[in-house]
């Protein structure tokens, strides 16, 4: 019986913490809705991937951070949906979604996600233009 009751209360704050913390997609997903590139990068893994366009390079958390700040204030967003999300053979998660901007843009854009030390940490973002 007590063995029952401590099974039940791990289930139940399993529980509570997924829908408190949300997803991996999902909280990646709103920062860049809302063009939070704070948000965003507390995500990154300490060096991250990070394509603008046709400009790809492997920066620090804080340099990403800056350049995000720059292409947010320039291409500010008004909405971003997931269109695809999965698995890789090697267990990296992977999302597409479409970036829509106030100045009428739309890009495509990637995330890439990877496990480290129990976190799910953003290892590449990239941002095309359609």
């Amino acid at each position: 019986m007590k063995k029952t009751k401590y099974i039940l209360i791990f289930l139940v704050m399993s529980a509570l913490a997924v829908y408190a913390f949300g997803d991996i997609y999902t909280t990646v997903g709103n920062a860049i809705k809302k063009g939070d590139a704070k948000a965003l990068s507390a995500h990154f893994s300490s060096k991250v991937d990070l394509t603008i366009l046709n400009k790809e390079d492997v920066y620090s958390k804080s340099q990403a951070e800056q350049i995000l700040v720059a292409f947010f204030n320039k291409n500010k967003p008004s909405d971003f949906k997931i269109m695809h999300k999965g698995v890789s053979k090697e267990g990296a998660k992977y999302a597409i979604g479409n970036l829509k901007t106030t100045n009428g843009l739309t890009f495509r854009t990637y995330f890439f996600i990877k496990s480290h030390m129990g976190s799910e940490i953003v290892h590449e973002l990239r941002f095309e233009k359609e």
